[in-house]
C-alpha cells in the first residue's frame, strides 16, 4: 500500500496497545478504538488510529462501518475536513449513516457543491434518505434548490419530521419566503424551541415584528433559550424599534434566565446607538465587564459604534485603542465615528494606518466612511478619486460614479443626489434620480430626495408623480423621529407630536423659542417645507418639527447651561439647523445633534460642520451679532 501522511504516523503505545503474557502488544478491539476516537483530544491520535485500522485490515471487520463513521466525525471535529470527506471515497459501498454524516460535514463547512454531489450519489445508489440526510442537505440549500429538496422530503414521507420541518422553515426564512415557511410551520405536529425560533427569525427578517413577538410570547417562558431572545431583540433593533429592543432586554434581565451573551449585547448596543441612549449604553458596557461576557471583536465594534453615534467620541476611541484584536469592521466603525463627528483628518489618518500598520484591505464601507470624512470637510483633493459631490463638482462626480467598473450602491448614489439638492443643481439631481429609478438602484431615500428636489422648485406635480410611484411600488417614507435622553429615559418626538405627558409645557417653550429668534431678525426658511401649503401654514409646520420639540423638552427638563443631545433618524432640515444654531447662542448651551449623516455640535451660534453640511451655508452672523448672551 502506498504511504501517505495519514498512514505513516507511529502508534501511541499507551493508548493503542494492551500487554500480552508474552510481553508483546496487541491492538485494542474495534469497540475500544471507537471509544478512543470519540474521546480523541488531538488529530494526531485520530491519524494513528486510522493507520492502525488500515494496517490490521479492520475494514473487513463487521464493526468497520461504525469505526468509519467515528473516524469521519473525529476528523471533522478537529477541522480536518479534507481527511473527513476522503473516507467516503475510500469506502466500498458506504452506508447511509456515513453518507449522511459526510453531507452534514460538507454543508456545515460551506461546501455546498460537495454536499449536493454526495446527496445525488446517495439517490443514484437507490438508498432511501432518512431524516438526518434531509436535515443535513437543507443546510446547503438556497431559496431556489429548497423547492426540489422539499419535494423529495414529501416523496419519502418525512414532511412532518420535526428536524426536517425545522430545516425547511430555516431555509425558507433565509430566502425571505414567509408564506412557505409559515405553511411548513403550521403543519408541524410538534414544535420545538428550535423550530419556533426559526419562524420568529423569518418574521423578524421581514420586519414583521408583531408576528415575531406574538410567536415569541406563545413559547412557554421556561423553554425560551437565549437564541430566541436574541432573535427578537435583534429583530426590533434592525427594523426601527430600538426602544422595544431595550425594553425586551430589560425584561430578559428581570427574568434572570437565560443569561445574555455577546450576541445579546451587540443587538442591544445597536438599539442604544439608534436613539442616542448614551447612559443606557454605558450601563451595558459595565454589565459586559461584570458579567464576564466575552469581549470579542464584534462586541468591541458594537461599543465603538454605540459611543460614536451617542456623541461620546472619546469613549469610542478608548474602546478602539484597548481592543486586543481589530478586524476591518472595527476599523471601519472608528473611521466612521471620526467622520460623523467632523474629525476628517483623524479619519484619513486612520484610513492610512489601517492599510499600513494593520495591513488590512479597505472594504466598500471603509471607502464610504472615508469619503464622508472628505465630504464633511470639503477635502476635494482627498476625495476626488471616488466622490466629489460635496464641493460642488457634481457633474464630474456623476460621471466618475456612473463609469466605475464596480457598480456603486444606493448609499453612494444617495450621497451624490443629496449634494445636488444642497447645491441647488436640480437639473442634474433630477437626471440622477431618474437614472437610478430606471435601473432600480434605489431605496426610499432616493424617492424622497427626488420629491424634495421637485418641491424645492415648486414642481408639485412632480412631487405627486413621485409619491404615486412610491405607492405603486409599496415604498414607504420613513417617518422623522427625534429623541433625547433625560434621566436615563429616552423621549421620542414626531412632527406635531402632542402625546408627551408634558406636551403643554413643551409647546409653551416652542412658542417662546420662536418669538425670541424672530424678534432678533430670524425669518423662517419655508423652502424647507415640501408640502403645497400657504406661507403661514408652512411657518407653523416648521415650528413643530420633531427636533424642535426634543430641544424644547430638553430646555424645560435639564439644568440651565447643561448640554443637550438630540438624535434624529433623518437628515436635519436647513431651517431647523439655523434655528438650532441660534438657540445655542441665546441659551448658552451646547447642543449636540446627530442626524442621518453626521453629528452637529452647536456652540455659541456656530456648528462643527464648518459650512460643508449644506444647511450651514446660510449666513446667520448678522442676526447673531445683535443678540445678547443672557439665558432664557
Amino acid at each position: 500500500m502506498a504511504s501517505s501522511p495519514i498512514l505513516t504516523t507511529s502508534l501511541p503505545q499507551k493508548q493503542l496497545t494492551t500487554s500480552s503474557s508474552a510481553g508483546g502488544f496487541r491492538l485494542p478491539p474495534p469497540e475500544k478504538l471507537a471509544i478512543l476516537l470519540d474521546k480523541s483530544e488531538s488529530v494526531d491520535l485520530v491519524k494513528q488510529i486510522h493507520a492502525a485500522i488500515l494496517r490490521r485490515n479492520l475494514f473487513l471487520h463487521p464493526y468497520h462501518p461504525v469505526l468509519n463513521l467515528k473516524l469521519h466525525r473525529a476528523y471533522a471535529s478537529h477541522a480536518k475536513i479534507r481527511h473527513s470527506l476522503s473516507l467516503i471515497h475510500q469506502t466500498i459501498d458506504p452506508d447511509l449513516f456515513l453518507i449522511a454524516a459526510a453531507i452534514n460535514t460538507a454543508s456545515t463547512n460551506g461546501l455546498r457543491d460537495q454536499a449536493f454531489l454526495l446527496y445525488f450519489q446517495l439517490l443514484s445508489s437507490e438508498t432511501v434518505p432518512n431524516e438526518f440526510t434531509f436535515s443535513s442537505i437543507l443546510k446547503s440549500c438556497s431559496s431556489q434548490s429548497v423547492k426540489a429538496i422539499h419535494t423529495h422530503v414529501l416523496k419519502f414521507g418525512l414532511g412532518l419530521d420535526p428536524y426536517v420541518a425545522t430545516g425547511l422553515v430555516d431555509v425558507y426564512s433565509r430566502g425571505g419566503d414567509v408564506v412557505s415557511a409559515q405553511k411548513v410551520f403550521d403543519r408541524m405536529p410538534e414544535r420545538s424551541i428550535v423550530s419556533s425560533t426559526a419562524m420568529i427569525t423569518c418574521y423578524a427578517k421581514q420586519g414583521n415584528v408583531e408576528s415575531a413577538r406574538a410567536l415569541f410570547e406563545s413559547v412557554p417562558e421556561t423553554e425560551r433559550d437565549i437564541v430566541s431572545w436574541n432573535v427578537m431583540i435583534d429583530g426590533y433593533a434592525q427594523h426601527g424599534f430600538p426602544s422595544e429592543a431595550l425594553m425586551l432586554f430589560q425584561k430578559l434581565l428581570a427574568k434572570g434566565k437565560p443569561k445574555p451573551d455577546e450576541i445579546t449585547v451587540v443587538a442591544t448596543l445597536s438599539a442604544c446607538s439608534q436613539i442616542g441612549a448614551l447612559e443606557s449604553g454605558r450601563w451595558i458596557h459595565v454589565f459586559i465587564k461584570r458579567s464576564r461576557i466575552r469581549v470579542n471583536v464584534k462586541v468591541c465594534t458594537a461599543l465603538i459604534d454605540m459611543y460614536s453615534k451617542c456623541g461620546s467620541l472619546e469613549e469610542a476611541v478608548s474602546v478602539f485603542n484597548d481592543a486586543p484584536r481589530k478586524d476591518v469592521v472595527a476599523w471601519n466603525a472608528m473611521i466612521a465615528g471620526y467622520a460623523m463627528h467632523g474629525y476628517s483628518q483623524e479619519a484619513l489618518r486612520l484610513f492610512d494606518e489601517m492599510q499600513g500598520t494593520a495591513g488590512l484591505q479597505p472594504t466598500d464601507i471603509t471607502f464610504i466612511a472615508t469619503l464622508q470624512a472628505c465630504a464633511h470637510a470639503g477635502l476635494v483633493k482627498e476625495g476626488v478619486r471616488i466622490l466629489l459631490g460635496r464641493a460642488g463638482r457634481l457633474k464630474q462626480a456623476y460621471e466618475i460614479i456612473r463609469n466605475m467598473e464596480i457598480e456603486a450602491d444606493s448609499v453612494v448614489w444617495s450621497s451624490l443626489l443629496g449634494s445636488c439638492k444642497l447645491d441647488g443643481d436640480f437639473v442634474l439631481g433630477k437626471e440622477i434620480a431618474e437614472y437610478l429609478i430606471g435601473r432600480n438602484i434605489t431605496n426610499s431615500g432616493t424617492y424622497v430626495l427626488l420629491s424634495n428636489i421637485y418641491a424645492s422648485v415648486g414642481n408639485y406635480e412632480g412631487v405627486a408623480k413621485v409619491r404615486s410611484l412610491m405607492k405603486e411600488k409599496t415604498i414607504v417614507k420613513e417617518p422623522g423621529v427625534s429623541a433625547i435622553e433625560v434621566d436615563d429615559r429616552v423621549h421620542e418626538f414626531r412632527a406635531g407630536d402632542r402625546n408627551h405627558l408634558q406636551s403643554k409645557q413643551i409647546y409653551t417653550m416652542v412658542r417662546k423659542m420662536s418669538e425670541r429668534i424672530k424678534s432678533c431678525g430670524y425669518v423662517p426658511d419655508t423652502n424647507a417645507v415640501l408640502q403645497d401649503l400657504e406661507e403661514t401654514e408652512k411657518e407653523e409646520s416648521l415650528e413643530v418639527h420633531s427636533e424642535r420639540l426634543a430641544i424644547a423638552y430638553g430646555l424645560i427638563s435639564t439644568k440651565p447651561g447643561s448640554p443637550l443631545r438630540i438624535f434624529k433618524n433623518l437628515r436635519v432640515c436647513s431651517d431647523c439647523h439655523t434655528v438650532t444654531k441660534l438657540i445655542s447662542k441665546i441659551t448658552g448651551r451646547k447642543i449636540v445633534m446627530r442626524d442621518r449623516n453626521r453629528f452637529h455640535h452647536f456652540v455659541d451660534g456656530s456648528c462643527s460642520c464648518g459650512g460643508f453640511c449644506g444647511p450651514c451655508k446660510r449666513r446667520t452672523e448678522q442676526i447673531l451679532s445683535d443678540w445678547s448672551h443672557s439665558p432664557w
